[in-house]
């Protein structure tokens, strides 16, 4: 059976969210081989700097983006912008303890399991949309379940109008004057 109109529409908006959720993903790994590649012997330093606050700018906008987009299927870290807004620049990073630069990697992959925790949770509810299930995708529950046809829909009506008087008929005994009638 072909998808209906909302169905797609609902497929459409789950691909949208799930590009953008991956494409800050991507970004995300960015961010720590960058991160990552700075205490590396022979880098371009001023390079990595020059990268590093392009993709911190990026995963602000994206982040943003994000959030509004996604509503309650929005599950990320809350500390995952921390780390972004904390990470002033590559060689302030370096200039701290070795403890607290550890301490940055653990939050890091900490956001990066929710980040992929809600890729997951998005790309199940696009498998279970394009199965034609009801889902909730950020604040909003959309149906794909086709609606009910006007012919099914008088038919129903007409049903529950004969059970109806048929009832009415049946408690208030008329059928028995009814019935005495024909005889």
């Amino acid at each position: 059976m072909a998808p209906n109109k909302k169905q797609l529409k609902l497929i459409e908006l789950l691909d949208r969210s799930i590009q953008l959720t991956r494409e800050f993903m991507n970004d995300w790994l960015l961010f720590n081989q960058i991160l990552s590649a700075y205490p590396s012997p022979g880098v371009n330093k001023a390079q990595l700097e020059n990268q590093f606050l392009k993709i911190k700018s990026k995963l602000a906008r994206e982040h943003q983006v994000l959030r509004e987009s996604l509503g309650a299927d929005y599950k990320f870290d809350a500390n995952t912008m921390n780390i972004v807004s904390g990470a002033t620049n590559l060689e302030s990073i370096y200039s701290q303890s070795e403890v607290a630069i550890k301490k940055l990697q653990n939050e890091w992959h900490r956001a990066f399991i929710a980040i992929n925790e809600t890729l997951g949770g998005l790309e199940d509810k696009k498998v279970r949309a394009e199965a034609g299930e009801n889902v909730i995708v950020g604040n909003m529950v959309i149906t794909t379940k086709a609606p009910m046809n006007k012919g099914t829909k008088n038919g129903l009506i007409f049903l529950v109008v004969v059970i109806v008087v048929g009832a009415i008929v049946y408690f208030t005994g008329l059928h028995e004057r009814y019935l005495e009638m024909l005889r």
